[in-house]
């Protein structure tokens, strides 16, 4: 992100050297590591929509101004200030306001700046939407065992369905985020953009990630089946397409026969799983178009989640997240009346 780079030079009171340059080149990478690339397109995005509603406003983005940074919000959710049923614009949804405030901070701590949420001018005006406008989250299909099984047998056995099964599986057993398989290496250190690396043991496959909320280790365990094992299809993709070094998952020529140096990027993942989804007929109750809008990357999470009996607690730690509340989340329906406070209550 440019802005980034541009933001970190030295202080006006010291003489540059070389040492110094390079240093500054350094500084500049790892502060272009803080974050995601595409959380920084999206960072990106804002600015340049907020900086083009301040153009339009008459008013200038530098510096924050809380009192017109509440005011887009409220435009946000109600553009031109009229009901969102009569506006020309579309009004963002409630969790896409609250990213792009995210946004907004985030790129004026780059510039120097803190911006203070809870100042009452963006606080009150961000509580009066969510209290208006909030909705239930809409969260996409579990991909249950059933599931995940047919939309593998809809894969060949050619370069590509070896990769492809093993995508599936492993993202699945896994319970990993689409940024998470993509980014892993065969060795760790192999890339410099690498997420992880994997380790493969007669008991299954232990993959290192550094990943969104920081670094953990995945075990994924061999299957009953080498039909049904994420372990055994990670072996057979990596035996056939000849990968011993870099990014595990790679592009694939035009006619499959050859595995490519180039990483697969995780938007694969998602047209992969939409793509199986249909094939294997999932859902098929439904039209075409409301049957891909179910399902995403993260129904592979919700999918284990969903899925493996066992105690929440391993399920919260194989999924890396901080509480239990988060991965009730991810449990589409497992845990409703378990427990039946009711009865134990005496009625």
């Amino acid at each position: 992100m440019n802005d980034t780079r541009d933001q970190i030079t030295l202080p006006t009171s010291v003489a540059g050297s070389g040492t110094l340059d390079r240093l500054i080149e350094t500084a500049r990478d790892y502060a272009e590591q803080s974050a995601s690339e595409n959380t920084l397109k999206a960072y990106a995005t804002d600015w340049a929509h907020f900086t083009r509603w301040c153009r339009l406003q008459g008013a200038d983005p530098l510096p924050p101004s809380s009192e017109m940074i509440g005011l887009y919000l409220a435009d946000l959710a109600a553009p031109g200030g009229k009901a969102p049923s009569q506006s020309a614009s579309r009004p963002l949804s409630v969790s896409s306001i609250d990213r792009r405030l995210s946004g907004l901070a985030w790129n004026y701590t780059q510039r120097g700046f803190a911006l203070d949420r809870k100042n009452r001018h963006i606080a009150t005006v961000l509580a009066g939407i969510k209290r208006k406008h909030a909705r239930p989250p809409v969260q996409k299909e579990a991909i249950l065992r059933d599931d995940i099984l047919a939309m593998a047998a809809t894969l060949g056995f050619d370069l590509r369905g070896l990769r492809d099964r093993a995508i599936l599986l492993l993202g699945y057993a896994g319970g990993l985020r689409r940024s998470e398989i993509v980014s892993l290496d065969v060795h760790k250190d192999d890339t410099p953009d690498s997420g992880g690396w994997i380790d493969i043991l007669d008991e299954g496959a232990l993959l290192t990630l550094n990943a969104k909320t920081g670094w953990r280790e995945v075990e994924i365990g061999r299957g009953s089946s080498d039909l049904t094992c994420p372990v055994h299809a990670l072996e057979q993709w990596l035996h056939f397409a000849r990968i011993d070094f870099g990014p595990v998952f790679t592009r694939t020529s035009r006619d499959g026969k050859e595995a490519l140096e180039t990483r697969l990027s995780d938007k694969h993942v998602a047209r992969l799983i939409k793509q199986t989804v249909l094939a294997a007929g999932i859902r098929s109750e439904l039209p075409e178009k409301d049957r891909l809008a179910l399902f995403s990357g993260h129904s592979l999470r919700a999918g284990l989640a969903s899925s493996a009996e066992v105690d929440e607690r391993y399920i919260q730690k194989h999924l890396g997240h901080a509480s239990a509340e988060m991965t009730r989340r991810y449990q589409r329906r497992r845990d409703r009346f378990r427990v039946n406070l009711t009865k134990a209550a005496g009625l």
